[in-house]
């Protein structure tokens, strides 16, 4: 697009402070806040760093090192043709805790970046010290609960998902996303939020902001190889590999934090992922939708700090 925003304008002016560093053989962004033990914040699809913007300082406050980054083919970190797979993403985590010069970090994802963030824990164990999902599910439990669903024909959880398969197809996805001034983005948005935080001004800018980003140069194409990746390897053998190594119980605390209302990765699916987060503390919150830190930010800082105490 003619009028498409340079990737800087992801750099938002904030109580925090902007960074570059190489890891994995790419250069990410990421913006960080506060001194302590590190927390990285890992976003989810068709967002950027900026989503943890509440985060980030209630971390600060209480005495932690928040780290929101960029992943890779997103905002201003690097947009490389290839490396959307969830071993190299596990990589680019792993590189990127060591390139801050961190031995450990807490791993809090939303949505794609919480499977991402199990994923890490599960490949690079040493370099994880506990796991937080946000509206996610482990990635075990979500291709069960989607095979299990399209088996019954019902309108479970391979329906709440179903934009993923309208995504394997070349380019046309690309070019609905930026449509309009990524008009379906915000679309995106309303339907996976809750119906109260659609009303407020805060869903406005979230879903101005979150249009901006996915018309930077490069970003639609990235966000949507995560989909094609996670959908073409279950016929790949990289696949089999995949569920093989993640097929495990992770051994450290893990967080549970989802949206009673959530219409995109159901709850039923996010609990369903017992078996390989086993002694995780679940955590619901009624009325809210698939952006819980967004949508309820005070209570889900306080139960990311509560936790992490803990920890």
């Amino acid at each position: 697009m003619r009028d498409a925003p340079d990737p800087h304008v992801v750099r938002i002016e904030g109580p925090w402070t902007h960074r570059d560093v190489s890891a994995n053989g790419i250069r990410l962004h990421y913006a960080e806040a506060g001194s302590g033990p590190m927390v990285l914040l890992l976003h989810g699809f068709a967002e950027f760093w900026w989503t943890w913007h509440h985060q980030l300082t209630a971390l600060a406050d209480t005495g932690y090192r928040a780290v929101a980054v960029d992943l890779r083919g997103y905002g201003d970190s690097d947009k490389p043709p290839r490396g959307y797979d969830a071993w190299t993403l596990a990589g680019d985590v792993a590189g990127l805790i060591r390139a801050v010069g961190e031995r450990r970090a807490h791993l809090v994802g939303h949505a794609w970046g919480g499977m991402l963030g199990v994923t890490a824990a599960a490949l690079h164990p040493r370099l994880v010290l506990s796991v937080s999902t946000i509206g996610a599910a482990h990635p075990l439990a979500l291709k069960s609960a989607v095979r299990r669903s399209l088996l019954r024909r019902n309108e479970n959880q391979a329906r709440a998902i179903g934009h993923l398969f309208g995504f394997q197809v070349p380019m046309a996805p690309e070019r609905r996303l930026v449509r309009d001034g990524a008009a379906a983005v915000t679309e995106l948005l309303r339907a996976w939020s809750g119906p109260e935080w659609t009303k407020t001004a805060e869903f406005s800018e979230a879903a101005e902001r979150f249009r901006e980003a996915v018309r930077v140069p490069g970003v639609a194409h990235s966000s949507l190889e995560y989909y094609r990746w996670a959908f073409r390897s279950q016929f790949r053998g990289e696949g089999r590999r995949f569920r093989a190594a993640v097929d495990k119980p992770l051994d450290l605390p893990v967080l549970q934090l989802h949206g009673g209302d959530d219409p995109c990765v159901l709850p039923a699916t996010a609990r369903a992922s017992a078996p390989w987060l086993p002694g995780a503390r679940f955590m619901e919150l009624p009325g809210v939708g698939h952006y819980p830190h967004l949508e309820a930010a005070e209570t889900t800082s306080a139960a990311l700090v509560e936790f992490l105490a803990k920890v």
